[in-house]
């Protein structure tokens, strides 16, 4: 809650998220976002020659399925698009499937953009 600075009772307060249709506290849905980074820096695809990586944005992120406390996460990630901006840089899309351990529901699905850049 204090990374995100988002101290809703869901996310912090064990009992009364208990009531919710949660069942328990939460993590924030933009903090899963956010690891992103790490967890698709473990499986993806690169140009050959790479030396930088630029966060290029988002298209598409849908939140489906919040992740309870204590749960692990994994993403599955697959290349839909690489476009060629000039002799040193690569537009990559993807798609983004942050999965939740046990559950068949994911977290998370985005298509992120990355400018990879090679030297």
């Amino acid at each position: 809650a204090d990374t995100t600075l988002d101290h809703q009772f869901i996310h912090i307060d064990e009992a009364a998220a208990a009531q919710t249709p949660f069942g328990g506290t939460i993590a924030h849905g933009f903090l899963t976002l956010s690891l992103m980074t790490k967890l698709c820096s473990e499986n993806g695809v690169y140009p050959e020659g790479i030396v930088m990586g630029v966060n290029y944005g988002l298209d598409k992120v849908r939140f489906l399925n919040p992740v309870r406390a204590g749960k692990r996460v994994r993403a599955q990630t697959e290349i839909m698009s690489v476009d060629r901006k000039d002799a040193n840089r690569f537009l990559v899309k993807q798609a983004v499937t942050v999965e939740i351990e046990g559950e068949d529901t994911p977290a998370v699905y985005a298509e992120w953009l990355g400018m990879s850049i090679i030297g």
